[in-house]
């Protein structure tokens, strides 16, 4: 073997030792991670660089990517840590001090992630073991099959290296690694929703009305089902919850703290309600909102059975996974049906939508006051404290603005001269549609026929037929509230307090 083939054998083998090394490490510290249900070293880091992410990266990877913003998020932070790793190896070929430095210091990173990740809670003791397992076989691995490669580096004969004790080596990494990786596959002691069984409620929602909607094809049904529901949150890896561990704390300016359990929860009288839940990330015309049938406690009793002391004029919720929201206490505590909820469409809460319990606020973007994965609701006041998005300049409150949206025909449709029927949901939560109208290029505004109103928490379908000509149009949507307020033409983008705008598609006509 010449010189030149040595040496490139040589850092092919370092960069193998690198991935292996680095590779297998991550995947003992997710699988002892998972073990003692804490979070792992790939999450940790990622909830890391959500945290750093500045607000215009964030919303772009929303408005691109929707619900698999998160999965994105993840395969990057594999990659970044795949591409290190490797090159780590690559340098230890050449030089092992450095390479093992290298691997110290983006353990470290990890290990630190984990340790003030905000979901680890009072378990930050518990995570030592998966950051030392993570350590031991990354930097340990990675210094051994180095060693192991040291004589072929410095010399030209090829009996420079045991191939056998390297391959042992290998294995041996590889094995700690494969276990972690199985490991990390266990479910572990978290509760299923399907061995939940919810009570009936002691106050039902009303039927769905007759009317409600229009059999048109490509029109939003007016029950959102679980799977389709959109979900936007913080939580890259969805929190696992075990009902015998689960409390509710409901603390700070309150006379009688209270601490319940799900039963304890399942045991009060539950209701059952519609309500329409929106996203502040939801752009004009956007799908980042869903209707559904929620079950659960008002939480205006719980709150009055805590007693809330004068001067308190919000709420801070608390999710597993550190997530904190701010809501205002009248909200709570008035007539809109504000709920602690443990079921959705007839089952339990869903994992990623909040089992086993969350909050629902009709009216109020979800980032201040749907909170999933609920533990604690602290009375206390605004000048008090600052929430997880109004810390990265989000407002404090956050009513759900008057809105609609045209989802049929979609834009770019090609389409047939004649009788066309142009559809969609408009919502003006609390207050209720009155009107919507549409138009076509520079025509008049024309009044579209409405769906019998469910309830003025949730959206409202509605229909046009239009005449349609031989061109290129836009067709754009409006929606008047039954306070008479006309929806506004400006537009603004999601931040601080959601997006304004008529929708608008472009069709054409041939």
């Amino acid at each position: 073997m010449t010189k030149t083939s040595s040496v490139r054998a040589t850092r092919g083998a370092g960069i193998f030792s690198g991935f292996l090394a680095g590779g297998s490490g991550v995947l003992v510290g997710e699988g002892l991670a998972r073990l003692l249900d804490v979070t792992g070293p790939v999450v940790a880091v990622g909830n890391r660089a959500v945290d750093l992410t500045p607000r215009p990266v964030k919303e772009w990877a929303i408005e691109t990517f929707g619900s698999a913003d998160k999965l994105i998020l993840v395969g990057g932070v594999l990659v970044t840590v795949l591409l290190a790793i490797c090159a780590l190896g690559w340098i230890g070929a050449q030089n092992r001090r450095v390479a093992l430095l290298g691997m110290t210091i983006l353990v470290g990173l990890a290990s630190a992630a984990m340790l003030v990740d905000p979901a680890q809670g009072a378990a930050t003791v518990a995570v030592l073991l998966p950051v030392a397992g993570m350590v031991l076989v990354a930097v340990g691995g990675l210094a051994w099959l180095l060693f192991l490669l040291a004589p072929r580096a410095t010399s030209e004969s090829e009996g420079g290296l045991d191939r056998r004790l390297f391959l042992l080596a290998a294995s041996s990494i590889a094995a700690l690694g494969a276990a972690g990786g199985a490991t990390r596959g266990v479910a572990g002691g978290a509760t299923s929703p399907a061995t939940v069984s919810l009570p009936l409620p002691a106050d039902p929602a009303a039927s769905v009305p007759a009317g409600v909607s229009f059999k048109i094809p490509g029109l939003t049904p007016h029950i959102t089902s679980n799977p389709d529901f959109y979900r936007v949150d913080t939580a890259l890896q969805v929190p696992r919850v075990t009902l015998d561990d689960y409390v509710l704390r409901i603390t700070g300016m309150v006379d009688r703290p209270l601490e319940l359990t799900y039963r304890d929860l399942l045991d009060r009288d539950l209701v059952e309600r519609r309500v329409t839940l929106t996203c502040v990330s939801n752009e004009v015309g956007g799908d980042l909102l869903g209707n559904a049938t929620w079950l659960g406690v008002h939480t205006r009793d719980l709150l009055a059975e805590a007693g809330v002391q004068d001067g308190a004029d919000a709420v801070r919720s608390r999710s597993v996974d550190g997530f904190t929201a701010g809501t205002p206490l009248d909200v709570l505590t008035d007539d809109r049906d504000a709920l602690i909820v443990v079921g959705m469409n007839g089952e339990p809460l869903p994992p990623e939508h909040g089992f086993p319990v969350r909050m629902v606020t009709p009216g109020l973007y979800g980032y201040v006051s749907a909170t999933k994965w609920l533990t604690e609701l602290e009375v206390t006041r605004f000048a008090d404290f600052s929430a997880y998005w109004t810390e990265r300049g989000y407002a404090e409150q956050a009513p759900i603005k008057l809105s609609s949206r045209i989802d049929v025909p979609g834009s770019f449709a090609r389409l047939e001269p004649g009788t066309v029927t142009v559809a969609g949901v408009a919502w003006a939560q609390t207050v209720g549609i009155e009107r919507v109208q549409v138009r076509a290029g520079d025509d008049g505004w024309q009044d579209a026929e409405l769906g019998v109103e469910d309830s003025d928490q949730t959206w409202r379908a509605w229909r046009w037929v239009w005449k349609a000509e031989p061109g290129m149009h836009r067709l754009e949507v409006r929606a008047t509230d039954r306070a008479g307020r006309v929806q506004t033409s400006r537009r603004e983008r999601i931040a601080p307090d959601g997006s304004t705008g008529w929708h608008n598609v472009t069709v054409t006509v041939a």
